[in-house]
């Protein structure tokens, strides 16, 4: 304490501690929240055209989508 004047502990980033905490707070949610609907997208995509096909091409893979299709509707 210097000629009366308090200073304030300083982070890296500028934010407070409560601030900080707010910030992760949302942060984390968001990335949560992202990353749920792209595991979604990815799961849709799969079941609509699967990456990797099996010996006979997409053809082969036509009844096993029609089946997980039905069990979902």
């Amino acid at each position: 304490m210097a000629n009366g004047i308090v200073e304030k502990p300083s982070s890296l980033s500028g934010l407070t501690e409560p601030e900080a905490k707010e910030f992760h707070a949302i942060f984390l949610t968001s990335f949560i929240v992202f990353t749920a609907i792209a595991v979604v997208a990815h799961i849709l995509v799969w079941l609509w055209r699967p990456w990797l096909p099996g010996p006979k091409g997409y053809a082969a893979l036509e009844s096993a989508v029609h089946g997980v299709a039905t069990l979902l509707s």
